[in-house]
Order: C-alpha cells, then sequence, then structure tokens
C-alpha cells in the first residue's frame, strides 16, 4: 500500500522521507490496525516503550523529536489514513490534556475523511451504476431519510420536467394528486424504518394519477442496509423508488404475483431488476448482491414458477400482468 501524507505542516522533506520508509514498521502502524477508528494514541504511553525501539532512535531522535500522538481516521478495503502531531525535545511529552484535545478533534476528522472516500468510490464506480440506471425505462429516484432525493436517473428527470404526474417540492418527490402525494410519504417513511430493507412487507407499491386518467405506478425499495447499501453508498440513499408509466411497459412484478408462487422478497427483487432490462452482472449491481446470488433466486423461481429458462419466466410475469384498457 503506498504511504502519502496528505496534508503536512512543520516537517523537514528529509523526515519525511524517513518516516515514510519506515512506517510500517512503527508502534504507529500496528496500532492503526487494531485500534479503532478515533482512538487517539501517544508514543509516550507505556505500552510503546518509546526509548527502547529501533524507530525512536533511527526516526524520532535524529530530527529532535521526543513524542509522537495520532489516530487512525480511516480503514476501508483500499485505504487506510491516519493523523499525526509530535512534540520536540524542548517541549514537554504528550499528557492527558493533550490526548483530551485530540479526541475533540478525531470524530471531525474522521467523518471528513470517510466523505471524502465516499466521493473518490463516486468518482470511480458510479459512472457504470449511471449508465446502467439511466438504461431503465423506469424513472428511479433515490432518496434520503428524509425524502430528500438525491439522484434521478434520465427517465425520472423526463417524468419530473413533463410535470404531468410528479414533481419536485422542497427538493421531495411529489406527486401532483394530493392523495398520492401523502400515500408516496407515507411509503417512503415505512421503507426507512429499522429492519425495513430486510422485511418482504415494506416493499410499497403506490398508483400516481394524472389529472386526465394516466399516471404512474411506483414501486419502492429499502437501500439502506445491507449489501445493497455497499452499492449505492456514493448517493447516500435510503429509499429507490422506481415510477413507471404501465401503458408504456408491462407493470411492475406486484404482490400478487409473488403471492401466486411464493416468492421471497430476494427473488421479487432480482425479477425486478431483470423484467427492468438488466442482466445478471447488472442487477447484482443495483441490488448490491453478488452475481451467484442471482442465478441463486433465478434457480428458485424456476422451480417455483415451473420455467426453466430467464426468458420463459418474465414472459411468465409478462402475461399475469393485468390487461391494458382500449379506448
Amino acid at each position: 500500500m503506498r504511504n502519502d501524507q496528505l496534508f503536512v505542516f512543520g516537517y523537514p522533506p528529509e523526515f519525511l522521507e524517513k518516516l515514510g520508509a519506515q512506517y510500517a514498521d512503527s508502534p504507529m502502524a500496528a496500532a492503526d490496525v487494531v485500534s479503532n477508528i478515533g482512538d487517539v494514541s501517544a508514543l509516550s504511553m507505556a505500552q510503546f516503550h518509546l526509548r527502547e525501539g529501533r524507530f525512536f532512535r533511527e526516526v524520532l531522535e535524529p530530527f529532535g523529536l521526543q513524542d509522537m500522538m495520532w489516530f487512525p481516521a480511516l480503514r476501508t478495503g483500499g485505504r487506510m489514513a491516519s493523523l499525526h502531531a509530535s512534540r520536540k525535545n524542548v517541549a514537554p511529552r504528550y499528557q492527558e490534556h493533550d490526548v483530551g484535545l485530540f479526541n475533540l478533534l478525531a470524530p471531525h476528522v474522521c467523518r471528513a475523511l470517510a466523505i471524502s472516500d465516499a466521493l473518490d468510490i463516486r468518482a470511480l464506480h458510479s459512472e457504470m451504476l449511471e449508465k446502467t440506471l439511466d438504461g431503465l425505462a423506469a424513472g428511479v429516484f433515490l432518496t434520503a431519510r428524509d425524502g430528500q432525493v438525491v439522484y434521478m436517473n434520465r427517465a425520472a428527470e423526463q417524468q419530473v420536467r413533463a410535470g404531468t404526474s410528479v414533481r419536485l417540492a422542497n427538493n421531495r418527490l411529489a406527486p401532483t394528486d394530493s392523495a398520492a402525494r401523502a400515500a408516496l410519504s407515507k411509503a417512503i417513511g415505512e421503507s426507512t424504518r429499522d429492519g425495513a430493507a430486510d422485511s418482504h412487507a415494506s416493499e410499497h407499491s403506490v398508483a400516481i394519477p394524472d389529472a386526465v386518467g394516466g399516471g404512474y405506478i411506483a414501486t419502492l425499495l429499502p437501500i439502506e442496509s445491507g449489501q445493497r447499501r455497499g452499492i449505492l453508498a456514493p448517493f447516500a440513499a435510503s429509499v429507490a423508488v422506481f415510477v413507471q408509466d404501465p401503458i408504456q411497459a408491462p407493470p411492475m412484478p406486484g404482490e400478487a404475483f409473488a403471492r401466486l408462487h411464493k416468492l421471497t422478497g430476494g427473488e421479487r427483487r432480482v425479477l425486478l431488476a431483470l423484467s427492468q432490462g438488466l442482466g445478471g452482472m447488472e442487477a447484482a449491481d443495483m441490488l448490491g448482491i453478488s452475481e451467484a446470488t442471482v442465478r441463486t433466486h433465478l434457480q428458485h423461481m424456476y422451480s417455483k414458477t415451473g420455467t426453466s429458462r430467464q426468458s420463459d419466466l418474465l414472459r411468465l410475469l409478462s402475461n399475469s400482468a393485468p390487461p391494458l384498457g382500449v379506448h
């Protein structure tokens, strides 16, 4: 793992080079692995045996330093970060008061780095996710716990621009129909309750009519916990709201179809994704599960529905949709 000093003040380049070369063997590197994020330590603490170590003799002492204080601030699969301060021989070693001040600072630094890391992840990975969502016929609105919309795909933006059934009010998804607006707000609230993401009953469908007899069907999927949270972490979203015009595309899988074939919540979510034209890998990315899990859910659905291929399963789903009225 590369060792970078991102923000440096008061250290000569020679010291930074020496620190970088020997940091992996230092007491600080070991503590970064075993300590909790934000836990403050100082080399002068008894457990580090400061003056007995090679790190003190070869790195600190030649540059007139007698103590260092630090805390691990970020630990992910690909990154570790920590914040350090040091004192020269002319100053006393760090005391309990100094550690207390660092403890006050630690949560803010850890939060800032966590946000920065999430933004970097979005820059690296969300382009593929956004491209996948933009390919859906349904509008996809990702909302926070308070209902604020944090992302819209291309279809969702078109639905808002049309303004016949859905609009944004104070950055919240607001159906033009008052009853639908209240129902959607209630559904989003119920979808963000603790444990909702693991509950089949937490999935909601809401009718969003327009003023001339048409409108949309909105289906809500909790994404705040579990593996789905990981894939959508860059958006800081809690609920995915799929908004679809039933005249332009078949209705999304409903409660009746799931009950008829005894589908689990996980199986229904996979079917929902596949019915929107996603492939197995794209559905896995969208739902925050592995592609192997998608295949397992498919096998279970084949057995329950008497089908043997994905195309047959989706055809059965389409045939099970209620017929559209002809005027």
